[in-house]
């Protein structure tokens, strides 16, 4: 487990190893962006379920999970709901005024607080809070203000990566894969 940190950034691992509080938005992170509409506009996205599993594992370790999404998407719900997400809040143009009450009413700071975000609604969130993570194939001037890029795409399985890098950061990560090893 420890080589799964070597070729990370030393501050990010730091950064992680506080994080109390993992939030993403959607499209284009846990989904690739894409949206398909049938002839009967019903909408469908394709998740990684990768990303899905991590999320209980997330919670029975003390860390709360949110995503903040600027669309609002029925598809989108269901799959926050169907996770089991602490919240989700879908449809919201200002993402920083969102974060702000979260936090005040989940008595977290920022510092406290990671971000997965891939776009221009994004960034707002990306430079304030304590961890801020893009996926590989978001914008160029979004992957300037992060704390790290992510190694993978959109859809491919990002918010497992941030997931397991906090985990790891924190020493639990390890000890998780060996308690469903001896099972």
């Amino acid at each position: 487990m420890e080589n799964y940190l070597k070729g990370i950034d030393e501050k990010v691992v730091k950064k992680a190893a506080k994080i109390k509080l993992l939030i993403t938005d959607v499209d284009g992170v846990l989904t690739d962006g894409g949206v398909i509409y049938d002839d009967n506009y019903l909408e469908y996205k394709k998740f990684n379920v990768k990303d899905g599993l991590i999320v209980k594992v997330l919670q029975k370790h003390g860390i709360k999970v949110g995503a903040i999404t600027g669309r609002n998407s029925p598809v989108v719900r269901s799959r926050c709901e169907e996770l089991g997400f602490d919240f989700h809040y879908h449809g919201i143009k200002d993402k920083r005024e969102k974060l702000e009450g979260v936090l005040e009413g989940m008595n977290i700071d920022l510092d406290e607080c990671a971000y997965i975000g891939d776009d221009l609604i994004d960034l707002p969130l990306l430079v304030m809070v304590g961890l801020s993570v893009a996926p590989k194939d978001a914008l160029p001037y979004v992957k300037e203000e992060v704390d790290m890029v992510s190694s993978l795409n959109g859809g491919r399985g990002v918010f497992r990566e941030v997931a397991d890098l906090i985990l790891n950061a924190q020493g639990k990560l390890k000890m998780i894969i060996n308690q469903l090893k001896d099972k």
